[in-house]
């Protein structure tokens, strides 16, 4: 039997109208209660540039009634590809053509478009060009203004992120490529391509370096610096740089789980919550994930109980996914004798056990945030 909702007819502001905010507002208007999101941008836009949609996300677009809007508009991810970004060799390939759902690759300003023509057609109040001074006059209200967060400083108070000693170009060139995501390590840095539909390719090329440069993903760079910091890579790689025009250069910073994530009637989703560095392709699924769960448990249980229930589920789960990713960043950037082995074994594992590395993030694309 349906199990009745709690917050029908709840007045819902979701402060934020990137991919966790829309999705928290649409999640959440399927489950009866009247949502407004305020944007503080006059459209909403492009931001950033591709993305890697993974199972435990795809489960949450699917709930949303999506499913056949990401097939339209996603590539259906078939490899991914360890390489060795000196000498240009594949040191493994592992099966991702049969994830159920599919792993794709889209656009991001695509996702965006759909998630936000779902929310109009539910009956959701999309407010663009917002200047907020203080909280919005509603019975909850969502944070989900993103690594930037005002929400999040409200409930917490001010906190300055860490310099992780890393910086991050970002790029899309025109260019066909196979639907694979291809990770080029080299000692100090590492490149990751995968293409995009309308034969597109896009590039995160990250370098560790002590110059920092500023959060964000809006500020240009010269393409000359990009080229410059992979100059040894092998050809391939500096061929798929040399065609950059546009790179946008940003800092990474280290973000602590947020200690405090819900009030009586605030609630932060996504980056405002739980930043991460973009090494596990997970940013955009684990707030697909928090818009799921904190549909539910509101729905089970209202507001009060819901949002506690909120937290306890969600902490454990992102403080895990994070760890991985960090992990990652020291992974792909291995030097000498570590690095040698390493790659080492990635050829034994791609040879003699290809789905094992599958299996092994089975704890993070097997997940249902829908149940």
């Amino acid at each position: 039997m349906a199990h009745a909702s709690r917050i029908t007819g709840l007045q819902v502001a979701v402060v934020g109208g990137g991919i966790g905010g829309l999705s928290t507002a649409l999640a959440l208007a399927m489950q009866g209660a009247s949502v407004r999101v305020f944007e503080r941008v006059p459209r909403i836009a492009e931001v950033g540039a591709g993305i890697q949609i993974t199972p435990n996300g795809a489960r949450v677009l699917a709930a949303l009634g999506l499913s056949d809007g990401m097939g339209r508009l996603g590539l259906h991810a078939r490899a991914v590809l360890p390489t060795d970004g000196l000498t240009g060799r594949t040191l493994a390939r592992f099966d991702l053509s049969r994830q159920v759902p599919p792993y794709r690759f889209v656009a991001r300003s695509d996702l965006i478009a759909l998630l936000a023509d779902a929310c109009a057609a539910r009956g959701v109040d999309i407010i663009l060009n917002h200047r907020r001074d203080s909280l919005p006059d509603a019975d909850l209200v969502i944070g989900a203004d993103g690594i930037k967060s005002v929400m999040r400083g409200v409930l917490n108070g001010p906190a300055a992120p860490a310099f992780t000693g890393q910086v991050a170009w970002r790029a899309v060139i025109s260019a066909t490529a196979p639907p694979e995501a291809r990770i080029w390590m080299l000692p100090g840095r590492h490149v990751v391509t995968y293409p995009l539909p309308g034969d597109r390719v896009n590039i995160v090329a990250v370098q560790e370096r002590d110059v920092w440069a500023d959060e964000g993903w809006h500020h240009p760079d010269y393409p000359a610096h990009l080229r410059r910091a992979f100059a040894d890579g092998c050809p391939s790689l500096q061929a798929l740089l040399a065609r950059v025009d546009t790179p946008h250069l940003w800092g990474l910073f280290q973000h602590p789980v947020a200690p405090v994530w819900v009030t009586d009637r605030v609630a932060l989703v996504g980056d405002a919550a739980h930043p991460t560095l973009p090494f596990l392709a997970q940013g955009a699924n684990l707030a697909l994930e928090d818009a799921a769960v904190l549909a539910r448990l509101l729905a089970w249980h209202g507001i009060a109980d819901g949002l506690t229930h909120y937290q306890a589920a969600r902490v454990p789960r992102v403080t895990r996914a994070i760890a991985a990713a960090s992990a990652n960043a020291v992974n792909y950037h291995l030097r000498g004798p570590r690095r040698v082995v390493a790659h080492l074994g990635l050829r034994a594992l791609g040879r003699v056990a290809p789905d094992a590395f599958i299996g092994r993030m089975d704890w993070l694309y097997g997940f249902d945030a829908t149940r």
